[in-house]
């Protein structure tokens, strides 16, 4: 990855259910803007808060979605990241920092 570039994995269930338990499918028009989670691959040179591992929350009409030997990536830059879940923060902090 180059300059402030993060690549993240596309999670391959899209799918989500309600709270009483309905199967919401992913082509469902909602209300506003869903952000999704997504969990880092590669992270380019200039990145500074966000490491390979990490989970990042992002607003997936801003990305850039790219097919690598059949499986779905995203290319993001670190400032269109919406906040950060990293396990190694340890149990001193909660993990997840916006």
């Amino acid at each position: 990855m180059l300059h402030d570039r993060v690549l993240a994995r596309v999670d391959a269930s899209s799918e989500r259910r309600s709270s009483g338990g309905i199967l919401i499918p992913a082509t469902a028009a909602g209300s506003g803007t869903r952000l999704e989670w997504s969990r880092v691959v590669s992270v380019g040179p200039h990145v500074r808060a966000v490491e390979t591992d990490d989970r990042v929350l992002f607003d997936p009409s801003t990305t850039a979605e790219v097919e690598v030997q059949g499986e779905a990536y995203v290319v993001l830059r670190e400032r269109d990241i919406h906040a950060v879940a990293a396990e190694r923060l340890g149990d001193a902090q909660t993990g997840l920092y916006l």
